[in-house]
C-alpha cells in the first residue's frame, strides 16, 4: 500500500453502519475503499481495526496503516450524510493525529457505494431530504420510470431535461403519476402573433346592397385575413387558397364571395366540410345568418336532416354538404344547377389516406361540371373556388396545384401554453377531473369562465369520461342524434358545460369557444394523430373574443398503444407532435384509390375520365386502372356496367366488392368471403 499512499490526493469518509467507509483517491481515480472501525481509549477514539475490500472479500491491515494513509493524503474530507455523532467521532479521532478534514456535500448513493463524488448547490439533484449527484439521479430516474413501462427516448430526454432544470427528482417522479405541477408540465407557449395588415373597411366594399348592408349592421372593418383576401381579388371571382389559424375569421372569406354570387345571380354556393356533423352545424349557422336572404339547403349521406327529415333542394342558393354527399350527387347524375362559388372548408384533408383521393376527385369531377356547364350556357361564367385549412405545411405548392391565389395570414389571436404530463389510462380521468375544475372556476378578463373540450379516441371512452368528472359534463360524438348535437353545443355556448368529451374525428371545425383542449388519447380510432390534426385539435384553444389565453395538456401513458398494428408509443408519438413540422398537404394514389376514382370519373366523364385523372393533385396510373377496372366487368368501354354504377354510386372499394363478387358466383362460404376481404386488406 505504501507506493499508493505516496501520491495520495484525497482520503474520503462516510458512515457505515457502526463503521466507516474509507476511500482513497488519486488523480480523480479510487484506488481502493476500506472499512474502517473505532474504539474509544484513554485518549480518545482511535483505529481498531482496518479492512481493505478486494471485490466481495475483506483484507485485514494493521490500524495504523489507516493513520499512515491519511497522513500522506492531501485533504480529508467527512461525508454531509454521516451523523453528528459519526462526524464528531472521526473528527475526536484525526484530532489525536492532529490530521485536519472538512465536512463536504455528497451523493448518498455514491457514498454508500464507496465513491466520493463531492456535489454543489449547482450540480446537486434534491431526492427526499437528501442531494444526489446527476449520474445517480439519472439511474434512479430510470428507476422510476421501470415502473411505469417503458419510456421512449424523447420523453426521458424531457424527463431528465426537468429533473437538471428543477433540481428535484421528487417532483418528476410525480409527473409520472399525473401529479400536475404547471412549471413542469408546461411544454412551451405559441405566442400571440399579429400580422400588420391594414384593414379594409366595410362602407368600402363594392356587394349586392343586402349583403352590403347587412354587414354594415355588423362590422366596421373585416379582420386581417379577410382584408388580404378581399384585396387580393375575393370578389372579382378569383380562385384562393386561405390559410390561417382557427379563430381569425377565414370562414367569412367564402361566406361573403358566395353570398355576393348567389345575390348577384352569378349561380348558387356549395360550402363543402368532411363531416355530417360539421354540415349539420354550418347548415344551420346559414339559416340563422342568411336565412332571410336566400335559400338553404343540406347535402349528406343521407340526403337529408337527421332532425326534420326535409329532403335535399338541388335548387336552393346555398347547399351545405359533405364532401360525399356532393360527390354522390354527381356520381348520381343529378343536376346541381349553375354553381357560382365552391368553398371546400378542411382542405388539407386532401393528405388524407382514406379520404384524401376521394376529395382530390370530388374537386376534378365538380370542375369538369361546372366548365362542361358554362360551354353549354352563355350566360353561365362557371365557379370560384375557395380552398380553406388552418393546417397546411405546403401552402405555395398547393395554391399552386389547386391553380388559386394563396392568402396566408400568420396569426395567433391568443396565446396558447401547451402542457405534457404523464398519466396511465386509470389515472388520466382524475388528471382531466383537476383540470376541467381549474379552468371552469377561473373567469377571463371578459368575463368568461373557462371551458375545456376533452379529445379522445372512441365513442365509448366519450361516455366514460363525461359520466366520471365531477362539473358538468356532455359526450358529443357522431353516434348522437341531431337534436342531442344541438342541445350540448346550446349547452356550452351558454357556459352551462363546463367540458365536453368528443372524438377526435369531430375536432374539424366542431365550434366549441373553449378555452382549454385536453388529450385524453393522441389517436383516431387505431391511428396516430397527425401533426395536421394535432394543430387542428389544439387550435381549438382560445377564442380572442372569450379568453385571455388557450390552455393544451396532452396526457401521456408511456409504453401505451391503442392497436398491435400502430408502430411507436403514446409517449413517443407526444413529442413527435409537439415538434413536428405540418406536413405537405398532397394526395397520394395506391391501386385500390387509383380504381375507385377512375370509375368514379368515367360515370361522371366518359371519354374524359383521363382529362379528370390528369387533372387531379396526385398521380393516377389511367391505363392500368382502366385495366383493372375492365378486369372487374365494371366497364363496358367508356360507360360504367350496373354492377359497376352500383360499385361507384355506394363508395364500394371496386377491389373488395370483386372479391365478393368472385366469391358468391364460385359459391365460396361467408367465411372464406370474410377472409378474403381481410387479407387483402392486410396486404395494403
Amino acid at each position: 500500500m505504501s507506493q499508493q499512499v505516496a501520491a495520495l490526493d484525497t482520503l474520503f469518509c462516510h458512515e457505515t453502519g457502526n463503521d466507516y467507509f474509507v476511500v482513497a483517491i488519486r488523480d480523480d481515480e479510487r484506488l481502493f475503499r476500506a472499512k474502517l472501525g473505532l474504539a474509544e481509549t484513554d485518549a480518545g477514539p482511535r483505529p481498531s481495526k482496518f479492512r481493505v475490500k478486494r471485490g466481495s472479500s475483506e483484507e485485514p491491515r494493521q490500524p495504523n496503516e489507516f493513520v499512515e494513509l491519511a497522513r500522506r493524503a492531501e485533504r480529508i474530507r467527512i461525508s454531509e450524510q454521516t451523523s453528528r455523532e459519526g462526524r464528531r467521532e472521526l473528527q475526536a479521532m484525526l484530532d489525536g493525529y492532529q490530521l485536519e478534514a472538512k465536512v463536504v456535500r455528497t451523493c448518498r448513493y455514491c457514498a454508500s457505494a464507496g465513491r466520493y463524488s463531492p456535489i454543489t448547490t449547482e450540480t446537486a439533484i434534491k431526492d427526499g431530504d437528501d442531494w444526489i449527484c446527476a449520474d445517480c439521479a439519472r439511474q434512479e430516474l430510470e428507476r422510476q420510470l421501470s415502473y411505469t413501462g417503458s419510456v421512449t427516448g424523447a420523453a426521458k430526454e424531457r424527463l431528465e431535461e426537468l429533473m437538471f432544470e428543477v433540481q428535484d427528482l421528487e417532483r418528476i417522479v410525480n409527473l409520472l403519476k399525473g401529479r400536475l405541477d404547471p412549471d413542469l408540465t408546461k411544454f412551451d407557449t405559441i405566442s400571440a402573433t399579429t400580422d400588420e395588415v391594414d384593414p379594409v373597411r366595410v362602407d368600402t366594399l363594392d356587394l349586392h346592397p343586402d349583403l352590403q348592408a347587412l354587414l354594415e349592421d355588423r362590422f366596421e372593418t373585416l379582420l386581417p385575413v379577410q382584408s388580404l383576401s378581399a384585396e387580393n381579388g375575393l370578389f372579382e371571382g378569383d380562385d384562393q387558397l386561405v390559410v390561417s389559424a382557427t379563430a381569425t375569421g377565414k370562414t367569412l372569406v367564402g361566406e361573403l364571395a358566395g353570398l355576393n354570387r348567389v345575390l348577384e345571380g352569378k349561380g348558387k354556393m356549395l360550402f363543402l366540410v368532411p363531416l355530417v356533423a360539421l354540415a349539420n352545424q354550418k347548415h344551420e349557422d346559414f339559416e340563422d345568418e342568411y336565412g332571410h336572404l336566400v335559400d338553404v339547403s343540406i347535402r349528406v349521406g343521407a340526403s337529408r336532416i337527421t332532425d326534420s327529415g326535409n329532403r335535399f333542394d338541388p335548387n336552393a342558393d346555398v347547399i351545405v354538404g359533405t364532401y360525399e354527399g356532393i360527390d354522390h350527387a354527381l356520381r348520381t347524375g343529378k343536376d346541381l344547377g349553375d354553381i357560382g362559388t365552391v368553398v371546400i372548408d378542411e382542405v388539407h384533408t386532401l393528405k388524407e389516406e382514406e379520404r384524401g383521393h376521394r376529395l382530390d376527385g370530388l374537386i376534378s369531377r365538380l370542375k369538369y361540371t361546372c366548365e362542361r356547364r358554362a360551354k353549354r350556357q352563355d350566360d353561365y361564367e362557371g365557379a370560384q373556388w375557395i380552398y380553406l385549412s388552418a393546417t397546411v405545411g405546403n401552402p405555395e405548392q398547393l395554391a399552386g396545384a389547386l391553380e388559386a391565389t394563396l392568402i396566408e395570414f400568420e396569426e395567433r389571436p391568443v396565446p396558447i401554453e401547451r402542457h405534457v404530463t404523464f398519466a396511465d389510462g386509470r389515472e388520466k380521468i382524475s388528471v382531466e377531473n383537476k383540470l376541467v375544475k381549474r379552468e371552469f372556476d377561473t373567469e377571463s378578463s371578459k368575463g368568461y369562465r373557462g371551458q375545456t373540450i376533452i379529445f379522445t379516441n372512441s365513442r365509448r371512452r366519450c361516455h366514460e369520461i363525461s359520466r366520471k368528472l365531477e362539473y358538468s359534463a356532455a359526450p358529443y360524438h357522431a353516434g348522437l342524434d341531431y337534436r342531442r348535437r344541438k342541445t350540448v353545443e346550446r349547452k356550452f355556448a351558454d357556459q352551462e358545460l363546463a367540458a365536453v368529451v368528443t372524438t377526435a374525428a369531430l375536432a374539424a371545425g366542431v365550434d366549441f369557444p373553449a378555452s382549454q383542449v385536453v388529450f385524453d388519447s393522441l389517436a383516431m380510432g387505431i391511428e396516430w394523430l397527425s401533426v395536421q390534426e394535432f394543430h387542428q385539435m389544439l387550435g381549438r384553444a382560445g377564442r380572442p373574443d372569450y379568453h385571455d389565453e388557450g390552455k393544451v395538456y396532452v396526457l401521456v401513458e408511456p409504453d401505451c398503444s391503442y392497436h398491435n398494428s400502430m408502430e411507436g408509443t403514446e409517449d413517443e408519438i407526444a413529442f413527435k407532435l409537439l415538434k413536428g413540422e405540418m406536413e405537405s398537404v398532397m394526395t397520394y394514389y395506391d391501386e385500390d384509390a387509383a380504381v375507385e376514382e377512375t370509375l368514379a370519373n368515367v360515370t361522371v366523364g366518359g371519354k374524359a375520365a383521363k382529362r379528370l385523372n390528369d387533372r387531379m393533385l396526385g398521380e393516377v396510373p389511367t391505363k392500368h386502372a382502366l385495366g383493372k377496372l375492365l378486369q372487374y366487368d365494371f366497364l363496358d368501354g367508356f360507360e360504367p356496367t350496373p354492377l359497376g354504377r352500383v360499385v361507384t354510386e355506394h363508395f364500394l372499394d371496386p377491389g373488395e366488392a370483386f372479391a365478393l363478387l368472385d366469391g358468391i358466383r364460385k359459391n365460396a362460404h361467408p367465411y372464406d368471403l370474410v377472409a378474403t376481404i381481410e387479407l387483402r386488406d392486410a396486404d395494403r
